[in-house]
């Protein structure tokens, strides 16, 4: 029977001084204690199965962000600058990031439930709050930084407890984990806009704080960690893993992917219109897209589990890059929907896979300290790359330069990949 490992305390060190609490198994000891990954099973599926839902919440809900910049637009901040209303939703797509540090850290550290918990709740109390929003700084406060807090710090736990679970069969158990953020991400805004018209916008923020509050119950009962936390945690951060080539150019490549793979998803309705597509069609684009990268995160995990992580999403990645050059000359609701379609199946592949190559630089035990660090690199990139496409756009009045900018950040993105690869390897061939 699994223990709890939550009941375990483990010793850490904060500033130089230390925590002391009874003490857990060595890291050795832990591991032969646990065995290895069980890759399969009831109880490591629903925790996959916990991820999922609780990557739908949070991230999946966020991404929804673009109907809610429309609405208060028109409805409820009429007179503030689009630009303005923007901070908003960079913000809280920075801060679903940003926590991954300290987060974790926090996670090596044994602590599951409570972290999720605590997040939890103050999501739903979120969801409510922003019904009774009038002013600017009130969204900034509770749709900016207190939801992209708490989203931060549910969607890092969630996202180091898939490796605990699998080993061989980890790419297809985080494809499913991540196929919950593309559900929310297709959902929510579809959602939002529905009934908004129908019963108003705060009853609407109600109904979704009661979704998110059977959401994240189901996510706060089933997310659980399977091995101790570290006897010697060291240091509280901790930047040796940097000291691996292959981390650090695998950090550089998210970079420089992230300055360009949502600039498509976050323009491509915009640009749609400007090319005469119907704007009720256009809304429907990102919608594609997110119901496409599904297919994109499932077959990505499974070929990654076969092939190796980087062997699947370094081409694929790429044909997002290509893609994103392409799309500034479409102007048919054909070519938008098959852009829309293989694009979001492309960047499923990447999204689903980008825990994968960083799980296997190192041990399992400290897996959290290593994606926190990944994260944080990531909550720079993320939120600055689709603002620099708004202003090529504004700049040159067109999208044409604006793919040329993202496609480029992307396949630069790819040379490192492949750099990694090498690295890793001492080569191109292997499983990696």
């Amino acid at each position: 029977m699994v223990q709890d490992p939550e009941k375990q305390a483990a010793t850490a060190t904060l500033d130089g001084s230390e925590l002391e609490v009874d003490e857990p198994p060595s890291t050795a000891q832990g591991l032969a204690q646990y065995g290895e990954p069980p890759d399969g099973g009831l109880r490591a599926w629903l925790v996959v199965a916990g991820c999922a839902v609780g990557s739908c919440a949070t991230f999946g809900f966020i991404n929804a962000w673009g109907v809610f910049q429309a609405y208060y637009e028109e409805k409820i901040l009429v007179g503030t600058s689009p630009s303005t209303i923007a901070w908003i939703g960079s913000i809280q797509y920075a801060l679903i990031f940003l926590p991954g540090l300290f987060i974790g850290r926090i996670f090596d550290m044994g602590w599951t439930k409570v972290p999720l918990a605590g997040a939890s709740a103050l999501i739903v109390a979120v969801a409510f709050l922003i019904a009774e929003c009038t002013k600017y700084w009130h969204f900034l406060l509770c749709q900016g930084i207190a939801l992209g807090l708490a989203g931060g710090v549910a969607f890092g736990m969630c996202l180091g407890c898939p490796a605990h679970w699998f080993k061989r069969r980890l790419g297809l158990a985080l494809g499913v984990m991540a196929v919950g953020s593309s559900v929310g991400g297709t959902c929510f805004p579809i959602a939002v806009k529905n009934l908004v018209e129908e019963v108003g916008f705060k009853w609407t923020m109600r109904i979704i704080g009661f979704i998110e509050l059977v959401l994240l119950s189901l996510m706060v009962a089933t997310v659980q960690r399977r091995l101790p936390p570290r006897k010697h945690s060291g240091p509280f951060f901790d930047f040796t893993a940097f000291k691996q080539l292959p981390y650090s150019l695998y950090n550089v490549a998210t970079f420089l992917v992230f300055l360009g793979i949502y600039t498509v998803l976050t323009y491509i309705d915009v640009s749609a219109v400007d090319s005469g597509i119907d704007e009720d069609y256009a809304f429907y684009l990102v919608a594609i897209a997110n119901a496409c990268s599904t297919v994109g995160r499932l077959s990505g995990g499974y070929l990654a589990d076969h092939l190796g992580p980087l062997t699947v999403m370094t081409p694929v990645t790429a044909i997002a890059g290509i893609l994103t050059y392409v799309w500034p000359f479409a102007h048919s609701v054909g070519g938008y929907t098959a852009i829309a379609a293989i694009y979001g199946c492309a960047s499923g592949v990447y999204a689903s896979l980008l825990p994968a190559p960083a799980v296997r630089m190192g041990e399992t035990h400290d897996i959290g300290l290593r994606l926190g660090m990944s994260m944080t690199i990531i909550a720079v990139s993320a939120p600055i790359g689709p603002p620099i496409s708004g202003a090529i756009n504004a700049a040159t009045d067109g999208f044409k330069y604006t793919g040329i900018y993202a496609g480029t950040a992307i396949i630069a993105g790819c040379c490192f990949l492949v750099a990694t690869r090498v690295a890793f390897l001492g080569g191109f061939k292997g499983k990696f």
